[in-house]
């Protein structure tokens, strides 16, 4: 048994902080503040944890080498958190002012582009086969925000697409980094492909967490004001869920397809959306993920990076913010 999921490898995700400030120092002073800025509003180091974890559950010694690799996710992850608020227009980020807020567009774009610059740069010493599943990660958060603004207020979203928009933007990534992970280990291909799924498993469980957040989280806690899938259109599993509701859904659709939505009809529809049984539906669906992570698991020798593993599991089903 572990005490917490990171409790075995809290000297490496140390590591990965040293080594995130360390390549976001840049000669303009400005861009090393806006960097260091946007990248202390990366949240848990979930995704560099799952990396770390399966390189050493699957074998890997040598932490050095998967701290790089880590840590070059970790930028990719806070760059596209800064694009994500400017396409979205948020305001805050986890309890502070989004950094294009503070900062300008102009610079914070800039900063984004230069974080993504520094992620290749540490992953540009690694094998081909590593750069390859990391540019593909990087291909699918695109091609998933596009297929995202695709169905911005579309009230006929299914549940289809929506998985298909959340592998992209956030499963894939950690599909990649857990396969980096045991490749760097030297795991078989049979053990890499199972660190893979589990990774897509354990994002699509942790992006349907969040969007039941939207609806239901604390404000302090999350860091950021409820209903912004509401105000912004988009269409998540809660939301597609409650829309087929008999008695509430047509007044939500109404709502969600609106382009400018009044606070108080945002907060009508959160009050709907709680009233239909979308958040159960949606809580069964990512427990039904993360049941999926778990069993990629067994394919482990035990140690307590397994372990390790299933409580991470466990903690992004339980997650508050």
């Amino acid at each position: 048994m572990v005490s917490t999921w990171d409790a075995p490898v809290q000297n490496e995700l140390r590591m990965v902080e040293e080594q995130l400030r360390e390549s976001v120092h840049s000669e303009q002073p400005l861009l090393t503040e806006i960097s260091n800025y946007i990248i202390s509003s990366g949240g848990k180091r979930m995704r560099p944890a799952v990396t770390i974890l399966i390189f050493k559950a699957t074998g890997g010694i040598d932490s050095a080498k998967v701290i790089k690799v880590a840590s070059a996710f970790e930028l990719i992850h806070s760059a596209t958190l800064l694009h994500d608020d400017i396409n979205d227009h948020g305001e805050m980020r986890r309890g502070r002012m989004a950094a294009y807020k503070k900062y300008g567009t102009q610079k914070a774009l800039i900063a984004g582009d230069f974080l993504f610059v520094k992620s290749f740069a540490l992953g540009g010493v690694f094998p081909e086969k590593v750069i390859s599943v990391v540019a593909d990660a990087c291909t699918g958060i695109a091609e998933s925000e596009i297929l995202q603004s695709d169905y911005e207020r579309n009230q006929d979203t299914n549940v289809d697409v929506y998985i298909k928009i959340i592998e992209g933007k956030t499963a894939r990534p950690f599909e990649a980094g857990a396969r980096v992970g045991s490749y760097l280990a030297e795991a078989s291909p049979a053990v890499m492909d199972a660190m893979g799924s589990y990774g897509l498993n354990i994002g699509i469980a942790f992006q349907i967490v969040d969007d039941i957040l939207d609806v239901i989280g604390d404000e302090k806690t999350l860091g950021k004001p409820h209903g912004i899938d509401i105000i912004d259109g988009k269409p998540t599993l809660p939301l597609i869920i409650a829309m087929q509701d008999k008695s509430h859904g047509s007044r939500i659709k109404e709502i969600f397809k609106k382009e400018n939505k009044s606070p108080a009809e945002v907060a009508e529809a959160i009050g709907l959306v709680k009233q239909t049984n979308a958040l159960g539906a949606s809580s069964d669906l990512a427990e039904e993920y993360a049941n999926k992570a778990l069993l990629d698991l067994e394919v482990l020798k035990p140690s307590e990076y397994k372990e390790a593993l299933k409580a991470l599991t466990k903690a992004v089903l339980d997650r508050k913010n």
